[in-house]
């Protein structure tokens, strides 16, 4: 049986985070073997997707630029070519890109290891939102996989493709830097949908509240933009597409944020009748 939280000591839960860790690898492990006989399709299908003129987000965009009497967000070519130009080039991104779908596809067992690490330190009637707490989590960060992929991965592909210093200069791009920019683009809109998540457990341990986030709103703002431009090519655009989900989510956040201060408010009331 799992002791208490008041039971447990500094080494216990070092223990506990161990077999957390362990666990979590070993899940990923499992799900990126899977993956890694799937290379086909992860690889032709997904990974080369954003650099197919006809992938589904060019063509999203130029049938609505056609809506307005304009082509100029029509793609017709992504004039880049793939290299590897190591030995082991091809294996290296087939094992990392493997490891990578083990990670998304086993990210709900993840906050379902998380969820039984912080559990003992939560009250008993707020143990039993577990399954809530890992549906909506993982959704957050499909979706957020998803908008990374569909948005941000195919508009960084487009826009450093297209981008010419020089017509003496062909953009043959090394794989590692290809799949590198599909990882970063993916994974990490996935880890930034998770912000409620963060801010609902940060609020619970006291660390921040909603007036805290309503007073740095104007920084966080700028925080935003900054992540924006790391992770999206330096265009007003994308930044501008990346930086209003994010927003959107902050505000929710501050939204989550109150309603656990107000939970933890009555409760405190019921307890001192």
């Amino acid at each position: 049986m799992a002791k208490n939280l008041g039971e447990m000591s500094f080494l216990d839960h070092l223990e506990e985070l161990r077999w957390l860790l362990i666990r979590s690898t070993i899940a990923i492990l499992i799900c990126g073997a899977v993956a890694f006989f799937f290379s086909d399709f992860i690889f032709d299908q997904i990974i080369f997707g954003p650099k197919n003129p006809n992938f589904v987000t060019y063509r999203f965009f130029c049938e609505l630029s056609q809506k307005f009497g304009m082509d100029s967000l029509c793609v017709t070519e992504i004039p880049i070519r793939i290299q590897s130009r190591e030995m082991g080039g091809q294996f290296s991104a087939h094992m990392w890109t493997s490891i990578t779908a083990g990670f998304i596809i086993g990210f709900p067992f993840i906050l379902w290891e998380f969820w039984k690490f912080i559990s003992p330190a939560l009250y008993s009637n707020e143990k039993k939102y577990a399954k809530l707490f890992i549906v909506i989590a993982s959704l957050l960060f499909f979706v957020g996989v998803l908008f990374g992929y569909y948005l941000i991965a195919p508009l960084s592909v487009n826009f450093l493709a297209n981008y010419q210093v020089s017509k003496e200069i062909f953009n043959d791009i090394d794989l590692s830097s290809y799949i590198s920019l599909m990882r970063s683009s993916t994974v990490a809109s996935g880890l930034l949908f998770e912000l409620p998540v963060l801010i609902y457990f940060l609020t619970k341990f006291g660390l921040v509240t909603p007036q805290f986030l309503r007073t740095y709103r104007k920084y966080t703002l700028v925080i935003v933009l900054i992540l924006s431009a790391i992770i999206t090519p330096p265009d007003i655009l994308s930044q501008v597409i990346v930086a209003i989900p994010i927003m959107i989510l902050y505000e929710i956040s501050i939204l989550i944020s109150a309603m656990v201060v107000k939970k933890q408010i009555e409760t405190t009331d019921i307890v001192k009748k």
